[in-house]
């Protein structure tokens, strides 16, 4: 298995740790939520880089980065949620939006066709983890008892982070399924049109 490989299974294990840390009540709980996050986010960054670099882009690569993504940001979600600071119609559109692109993967994969994220699911992704690595910094900055009025900017800029994540994270969705339509739509498709 290839580096860029590796380290999708390393935000994989990641993110594991952030679901058990933020699961089980400790100090500066949020402090090592952001530092969690932020370390899977850097993988997320690293893996693709080097797969471009290195030309060790692979069907697994494909498949599971986008997956390992998908799993870190419901994970961040939930747990914000959880903490009153993401509204629940907008995880829930998020996530939601995240199922139904997995759905029309596997579709395209009974078809023998691997479909790997284009550049507006990446931007969506961004706009994601910007939103939940501002939301985190808030709590965690609460939470050591610190504050002043950057925090306040922040803590006002945090809901319009979210509101644009979920615009990208539609659009960019809607987007996918119609250039992908023929894999649900047609029974005969069995080859991507890459253009």
């Amino acid at each position: 298995m290839n580096l860029p490989n590796q380290l999708t299974l390393g935000r994989l294990g990641l993110t594991a740790v952030f679901v058990t840390v933020t699961s089980v009540p400790c100090r500066y709980q949020a402090t090592a939520a952001i530092v969690l996050f932020a370390l899977a986010g850097i993988t997320d960054w690293l893996d693709g880089w080097l797969a471009r670099r290195w030309n060790l882009i692979t069907d697994f690569g494909k498949l599971m980065d986008p997956l390992a993504d998908k799993i870190l940001v419901t994970a961040a979600l939930l747990y914000l949620l959880q903490a009153g600071r993401v509204p629940l119609w907008m995880a829930v559109v998020m996530i939601s939006r995240e199922f139904l692109i997995t759905g029309l993967r596997l579709i395209a994969s009974s078809k023998g066709v691997v479909i790997a994220a284009d550049k507006a699911g990446k931007h969506k992704t961004i706009s994601q983890l910007v939103a939940i690595l501002v939301a985190l910094l808030c709590l965690a900055v609460a939470e050591r008892g610190l504050g002043g009025r950057w925090l306040r900017a922040l803590e006002i800029a945090t809901p319009w982070l979210f509101a644009w994540a979920t615009l990208i994270t539609v659009a960019s969705g809607a987007w996918y399924f119609w250039k992908n339509r023929r894999f649900v739509f047609d029974p005969s498709a069995h080859a991507p049109n890459h253009r």
